[in-house]
């Protein structure tokens, strides 16, 4: 058996998107499973395998690489780091224990993306806009596709979206923290398939909203209006997790 082939047998199925794929690939290299050198599979036979789309494939690897676990060569893939680093301070999604924790989650994002989607409006080229617009178009067909998994609806295509802008700012420190801590948009802890659909469609309709707000701001270069916009669009979602958490206490 090749290399490659050991490597694909080693990763598991990885039901909870991106999260999940990191830890499933970061446990395979804690492990031993997947050694140093080792070339993993290619993005396609990662998305064959776990069923997780290729965008998840990607945050997943900029994730692990942000963290030193792997390399990649340019036209060889990705292969896991000689000296693997040990393991620093990171922030799991899937692992927030409360509405408590994941409040205090947003309120570290806030106070990185705002200020990351003003210096993306001064800042971005016109490659990075066509990739922050390339990644909002993902997202709206991804909520509009028939048959969509209620749950998961958007979310790879939403976290692209974040990450693009954090990109567009010119400062590469930006998108490394928002790969370390792992921040993804932790909508899958609200109960979005609970709901009604025409609540479902109006939720993730005044999600692209939001983005596209976003969006015009950084498109026309205005930094404080880009920063109100992407302030509204976290402590909105910061305030639909408020309110669950006292309905939680109220019950």
């Amino acid at each position: 058996m090749s290399a490659e082939s050991a490597a694909f047998g080693a990763i598991r199925k990885a039901p909870n998107l991106t999260a999940g794929l990191v830890e499933t690939l970061e446990a395979q290299i804690a492990s031993g499973d997947l050694g140093p050198g080792q070339r993993l599979p290619t993005e396609q036979a990662i998305v064959n395998a776990t069923g997780v789309s290729r965008t998840v494939v990607r945050e997943a690897l900029a994730s692990l690489r942000a963290r030193g676990l792997i390399t990649t060569r340019q036209g060889l893939g990705a292969f896991v780091a000689e000296t693997v680093p040990a393991r620093s301070f990171a922030i799991d999604a899937e692992k927030l224990e409360s509405i408590g924790d994941v409040l205090q989650v947003l309120e570290l994002r806030l106070s990185i993306e705002v200020e990351a989607a003003g210096l993306a409006a001064e800042r971005r080229s016109p490659e990075e806009l066509a990739r922050i617009e390339a990644a909002q178009a993902a997202f709206l067909a991804a909520i509009s596709a028939p048959g969509a998994d209620a749950e998961t609806v958007g979310l790879g295509e939403d976290l692209a979206v974040h990450r693009a802008i954090l990109a567009a700012t010119g400062n590469a420190y930006f998108a490394r923290v928002f790969d370390v801590f792992n921040v993804v948009i932790p909508r899958q802890r609200i109960p979005v398939a609970a709901l009604s659909q025409g609540e479902r469609e109006r939720h993730l309709r005044r999600v692209g909203q939001e983005h596209g707000a976003i969006l015009a701001a950084i498109r026309t270069g205005d930094a404080a209006a880009a920063r109100r916009a992407m302030r509204v669009h976290l402590t909105r979602a910061r305030d639909r997790y408020a309110a669950l958490r006292s309905e939680a206490k109220a019950g």
